[in-house]
């Protein structure tokens, strides 16, 4: 998007530029560019994230995954750990969609060769209402499915 974006640019300076010399080929190519940035921007409207207004509740759907540890007692242990990490994991996905993410990050360089490179992300939400749909466990994997359905009369005060 940002090529056809700077293809575009870079088209209308040159049409300017050379207004008096236009040649039907150079038409041609801008009607081109036209039709990508039309394109894309149709594609953008698309792709564009729900907006909670007083009309429009949203619903948001996450798979929360989670696996026991190895050194558990019994089977049933084991599911009700991985079912613990899988709705904790459910959790934070959905958070991460409400309200976003923290990314922190920092690179140590020494001799113009990164040495050490660290990110750290975090979350700071708190996550009310949300309901388990599904749950399934298969081969020491536990999946969690859980929605929540976010409505303007919540933020509203």
């Amino acid at each position: 998007m940002k090529n056809s974006l700077f293809l575009a640019a870079l088209l209308s300076t040159s049409l300017l530029v050379a207004a008096e010399t236009v040649q039907p080929q150079e038409i041609q190519i801008s009607e081109q560019a036209s039709s990508i940035n039309s394109a894309s921007s149709e594609a953008a409207q698309e792709n564009q994230e729900q907006i909670l207004s007083a009309e429009n509740d949203i619903l948001i759907s996450v798979t929360g995954q989670g696996v026991a540890p190895m050194n558990t007692s019994s089977p049933a242990q084991a599911y009700a750990l991985a079912k613990r990490a899988a709705v904790a994991d459910a959790y934070r996905l959905i958070a991460e969609k409400v309200k976003g993410v923290r990314v922190d990050g920092q690179d140590l360089i020494k001799n113009m060769m990164v040495q050490r490179s660290t990110i750290r992300t975090s979350v700071n939400a708190m996550v009310k209402n949300a309901n388990i749909v599904e749950t399934n466990f298969k081969e020491g994997l536990c999946e969690v499915e859980m929605e929540i359905l976010l409505s303007y009369s919540q933020f509203v005060q």
